[in-house]
């Protein structure tokens, strides 16, 4: 599929990178810009069992209650962003730092697959055969921020490249968002400093929602109904937080062959969703 390049001239160029400083000149786009209130959504590229959960979590509702996702299809939360952003029939918009022959990471080539396969775009303001240079990526940061209403950080440590992000949005009279993490955590440093300049902080979806002061239309997806005892005890657990293998095995009084059984089925049947390394949300 080759990219189509809009000029800044263009009227499909979006009215919300027209409002910021450097706006980019062109962008080569594959799939669909579509009108709609998008959020950005960023962090650390090796988050947490709880950044995972949290960015999952927040992305699905926000997808769910017709807010576009955008992000730079990076490695970690950018990655789970636009992941849950598709699984929940939603819309998102990956911004990539290198000319669109190319997706980068290239381990991330099925998700952008899917991501145009969803209804949404992949987007760069580099020409074809730009590799992904290191300079090339904070400056794709402005683009993130300047598609957005609001920049949320999930989870990043104090030095990460989310915080340029973050730092553009404020630039770009965009609204900061931050998810509270562990004190102790290195991974929730960047978003508790956030939080001390005077981020709005997030637990939910329907913060981000009062934030900026959008209705959320009904949520497409019905909340997970139970087959049996099991199910409705382990969707119970993870309602309450718990989430690892082993303390889901525990909490449900199971062993390890009968929680392996039934959390298949789980998934198999769309009720739940492993982020990996052992840790499962509800879908």
């Amino acid at each position: 599929m080759q990219p189509s390049k809009i000029t800044y001239a263009n009227s499909q160029y979006p009215d919300a990178l027209r409002e910021i400083a450097a706006a980019p000149k062109q962008l080569y786009v594959l799939g669909d810009l579509k009108a709609g209130p998008l959020v950005a959504v960023v962090g650390s590229r090796r988050p947490t069992d709880y950044g995972k959960q949290v960015t999952h979590q927040l992305a699905t509702d926000l997808a769910r209650a017709g807010v576009g996702i955008v992000s730079g299809l990076a490695l970690g939360i950018d990655t789970i962003a636009h992941q849950a952003a598709v699984e929940a029939g939603g819309y998102t918009i990956a911004v990539q730092g290198n000319g669109l022959d190319k997706v980068y990471p290239h381990s991330n080539r099925g998700l952008g697959i899917k991501i145009l396969e969803s209804g949404g775009a992949i987007i760069s303001e580099y020409d074809p055969g730009m590799p992904a240079l290191k300079q090339n990526f904070p400056a794709r940061n402005r683009i993130i921020s300047g598609l957005s209403l609001a920049v949320i950080v999930t989870e990043a440590d104090a030095s990460s490249g989310s915080l340029i992000t973050a730092n553009f949005a404020v630039q770009q009279n965009r609204q900061v968002l931050a998810v509270p993490g562990n004190i102790t955590s290195q991974r929730s440093a960047g978003p508790n400093n956030l939080l001390k300049l005077g981020a709005i902080p997030v637990t939910s979806a329907s913060d981000v929602l009062a934030a900026l002061d959008l209705e959320s239309r009904a949520l497409k997806a019905r909340p997970a109904i139970a087959q049996s005892a099991e199910e409705a005890k382990l969707l119970e657990l993870m309602d309450t937080g718990t989430t690892q293998s082993q303390q889901l095995i525990e909490g449900a009084d199971m062993t390890a062959s009968q929680f392996a059984y039934v959390i298949s089925l789980m998934e198999i049947t769309g009720k739940v969703r492993n982020l990996g390394a052992g840790i499962w949300v509800r879908r």
